[in-house]
């Protein structure tokens, strides 16, 4: 495993002094690129913190950096935000920080994730997790690490596998339903972005533990300070499979190209559930049916991801509880990268700063949210489809973010009364339905139109009140405008007839409100492709305060498939809590 650079291990119970908003011109330090650009910034901000505490840089006995933002609301003057924790040697924190009348430092204490102790419970059967995506792979390796010997079942293949079938599925179009885009090691978020911020508060440290592991299992240590860290789809694929190794070396069993068929159940009335009104679960698990053969256990960890369409209809028809919850669906739109960096950074490029990224909000006057999801700098739209004759787009970058285009999905909010309430599933089928009418305007390719044709194809719409084709009238890749950057084939096609139109109209409202917020968002060229339909489950299958299911005793419903997080971090998060929950009421296997 690698070492964290330039962070000292610091004792648990060791005072530290945090310095917050320490403020560089931006263009001092370069922007990180390699180790040596980062032993640089440590240098400067080290001889930066003892000049604020007015103190020798020898005196610093260790230094971490703990966060980096960029404050660009005064561009073209940039700055470099930094917070740093630092520990001094035989001098009392307090008295230092008085003496140098630093406003910005206090004394803090080092506050470390704890996995808890294991419990008194004898484990007949090993834990079982289904799902190798975050929120799978981080229960596993939590498990492993603790002595519980988990089994992890995913449908799709492992990731050097993985990833040969998608290029395939790109150049080719013929579709692998069980490896590609969404399912296979790593889950979806392997083909992303790979971003790690996250909204979920971390008052107990899970979500540095997630990025240490990350760090630990290959990814760059800036991960560990960036206010919007990312690792990119290259290097998430090599960390990814070093988690799976250590989950095997630990003790672990990781089976792919194996699919969870059903749950094995028993049905109980007699054992007590935390959040029933009756005080009783109504089935117990005892395993899984796979497509090798059937696994017992008595602790199942469903973390199935957004997209196992067929794995909630089996839930569903063996009565496992879910509730149909509000998600999000709309395009993923392209603009050049130095369209957006030319706004946010007030120049188009420089060798000191990111390829930026944006985060965009409204709301329309139907009261529909409208805002940006997935924002990837300097990427591409890829074709992310995973049920035949289907499509669904979603948006990827290297490492480097060095591609041409920006993207970014705009969605639009729907709720349960949108799509249905005559079945806990209905928002499966509106899903299908916007990505067979995908599938279908582009002819099988990602159905692509730049936003003049889109507006002025949704007019026609309202004028003939159906669904109208701007064939032979619209711009095309002949036209000398931006081109689409994107993994897959692709056609110039009538997008704006996917959407139902209120939701088309929320659409426009929101880009025409976005154009206000950063110049040149709603131009002509800008590039709309579709669709983003896969943002979040559709469902929620309701879990307990003991993070069980609330009427299947041993079935812990897991990450964004089971509706409890909302990206790579927040999922593996979430792993990771219910892998203490699993680990605190058993003793290791």
């Amino acid at each position: 495993m690698l070492q964290v650079a330039f962070a000292l291990k610091l004792k648990e119970d060791n005072k530290l002094i945090r310095i917050n908003q320490i403020k560089m011109p931006n263009g001092k330090v370069t922007y990180i690129k390699t180790k040596q650009d980062e032993d640089k910034l440590k240098k400067a901000l080290m001889e930066k913190s003892a000049k604020l505490l007015k103190i020798k840089t020898s005196d610093i006995k260790s230094f971490e950096i703990m966060r980096h933002s960029i404050d660009a609301r005064k561009k073209p003057e940039i700055f470099d935000i930094y917070m740093v924790d630092l520990e001094l040697s035989n001098m009392d924190e307090l008295k230092t920080i008085k003496k140098s009348h630093c406003k910005n430092a206090d004394v803090v204490k080092k506050e470390n994730f704890r996995f808890p102790d294991s419990g008194t419970k004898d484990m007949k059967n090993r834990p079982v997790v289904i799902g190798a995506g975050p929120a799978g792979l981080f229960c596993a390796y939590e498990l492993a690490l603790h002595g519980y010997k988990p089994i992890l079942f995913e449908r799709g293949a492992e990731v050097k596998e993985r990833q040969e079938k998608v290029n395939r599925f790109w150049e080719s179009g013929i579709l692998d339903a069980s490896s590609n885009v969404q399912f296979g090691e790593g889950g979806a978020g392997t083909f992303s972005d790979g971003k790690l911020n996250t909204m979920v508060k971390d008052k107990d440290g899970r979500g540095r533990e997630t990025l240490k592991i990350f760090v630990e299992h290959g990814a760059g240590s800036d991960i560990l300070y960036e206010s919007k860290p990312h690792i990119g789809t290259d290097v998430l694929a090599l960390v990814v499979e070093n988690i799976r190794k250590d989950i095997i070396a630990l003790g672990g069993e990781v089976f792919f190209n194996t699919r969870v068929l059903e749950l094995l159940l028993e049905k109980t009335d007699d054992v007590k559930s935390p959040d029933k009104e009756d005080n009783s679960y109504e089935y117990r698990v005892v395993g899984v049916k796979t497509s090798k053969g059937d696994t017992l256990s008595e602790n199942v960890v469903l973390a199935i991801g957004h997209s196992a369409r067929d794995t909630f209809y089996t839930l569903k028809d063996q009565g496992v509880y879910m509730e149909p919850k509000a998600f999000a669906v709309g395009f993923r739109v392209e603009h050049k990268q130095s369209l957006i960096n030319e706004s946010q950074y007030g120049t188009d490029e420089s060798d000191t700063l990111p390829p930026s990224p944006y985060k965009v909000v409204s709301r329309a006057s139907n009261g529909r949210g409208v805002y940006s999801f997935c924002m990837c700098p300097g990427g591409y739209v890829v074709n992310a489809s995973s049920e035949d004759k289907m499509l669904a787009v979603n948006g990827m970058s290297y490492h480097d973010r060095g591609g041409d285009n920006a993207n970014s999905a705009i969605i639009v909010s729907v709720n349960p009364e949108d799509y249905g309430l005559d079945d806990v599933l209905s928002g499966v089928e509106f899903q299908r339905r916007l990505e067979k009418k995908a599938f279908e305007t582009g002819l099988g390719d990602i159905p692509v139109e730049y936003y003049d044709d889109f507006k002025q194809g949704l007019l026609l719409r309202h004028e003939e009140n159906k669904d109208v084709s701007l064939e032979g009238k619209r711009h095309g890749s002949e036209s000398g405008r931006n081109k689409p950057a994107i993994k897959g084939k692709y056609r110039f096609s009538d997008v704006h007839n996917i959407l139902p139109i209120e939701l088309a109209d929320s659409f426009v409202e929101g880009m025409e409100n976005f154009g206000h917020m950063i110049k040149g968002f709603n131009s002509d060229e800008t590039i709309i492709d579709g669709i983003e339909s896969r943002t979040s489950s559709p469902v929620r299958i309701t879990r307990g305060k003991d993070y069980q299911s609330l009427n299947v005793q041993g079935l812990y419903p897991c990450g964004e498939g089971a509706g409890y997080a909302g990206g790579i971090t927040s999922a593996a998060m979430d792993g990771i809590k219910v892998a203490e929950m699993i680990a605190q009421e058993n003793k290791p296997f």
